[in-house]
């Protein structure tokens, strides 16, 4: 074959398909269109009202603390949880992760009315905890992190997993040999080689945080200054002031994709290494 037909294959063997063009600027029309949208009906002009309202920035520092928290949360009880699935043969694991992932994919109201069940004041776990200890859980701050935890966590667990299960364990053994810990093996040889595919989790699981509306809605209700994050404001000016809702909307999304932005290189590359 000739040099000149070589790179003509070569050319064409990283062509994209016609119709695999289409299919993915259609896709990219989906994503961007509403975000688009959402640019063209915000009045700009009004931003700075919404944005030092103190109903705004109260909203949007409930946001950022609680799903702050509820990251944390996530990581102290997810890494535990990952490390168990992917390394253990537990029997039942496959149960076990459908179980712990399950809140990923169910409704976010059925999030709320699971938690209502488990932790209200008539609840199975909130009964006791109000009888012996006088703590009622709904309706509180500590409520808005429990709901965003029960609903971000499985994102943290999943990354996480994957990348401990695709780790080369050649090294962790050669360290035992050495004679080092199970302890040490994991501090320093596991978890440094899973630092990506943990940022990866961190961020996705914040953000998720960050977003969640209908299982805080309904477990933690709606009280200013207490209860009502951002995207629960943004729900209810929809009501009375759509501008603001919009305005609301893009703070969001503005602060959304800065984070994702900025941590691109460190969370897809580690989504890429968990496959």
């Amino acid at each position: 074959m000739s040099a000149a037909r070589r790179g003509t294959h070569r050319r064409t063997g990283r062509t994209t398909p016609v119709a695999v063009s289409v299919m993915a600027a259609l896709a990219i029309v989906v994503f961007s269109v509403p975000l688009l949208a959402l640019m063209v009906r915000v009045p700009w002009s009004d931003i700075e009202d919404v944005v030092t309202s103190s109903a705004s920035r109260d909203a949007l520092a409930l946001s950022l603390l609680t799903s702050v928290c509820a990251t944390v949360c996530a990581a102290m009880l997810g890494l535990p949880l990952a490390w168990v699935l992917a390394r253990t043969a537990m029997p039942g694991r496959s149960i076990v992760r459908a179980v712990c992932t399950l809140s990923m994919v169910m409704p976010p109201v059925v999030a709320g009315v699971a938690l209502l069940a488990a932790l209200g004041r008539r609840g199975l776990v909130g009964e006791l905890l109000d009888d012996w200890f006088g703590v009622r859980l709904p309706f509180t701050t500590p409520a808005v992190v429990i709901a965003q935890v029960f609903v971000a966590m499985p994102f943290f667990v999943l990354t996480v997993e994957s990348a401990l299960r695709g780790t080369d364990r050649t090294v962790e053994d050669a360290a035992r040999t050495l004679g080092a810990s199970p302890a040490y093996v994991m501090r320093r040889v596991t978890l440094p080689a899973v630092r990506p595919a943990i940022v990866a989790g961190l961020v996705l699981t914040w953000a998720r945080a960050l977003g969640e509306f209908g299982a805080t809605v309904t477990f933690a209700g709606n009280f200013p200054g207490t209860t009502r994050t951002l995207p629960v404001a943004t729900y209810l000016a929809l009501e009375s002031d759509v501008d603001e809702a919009l305005l609301m909307a893009m703070v969001l999304v503005v602060v959304s994709f800065i984070v994702l932005v900025s941590l691109r290189d460190r969370w897809t590359g580690a989504l890429g290494g968990a496959r």
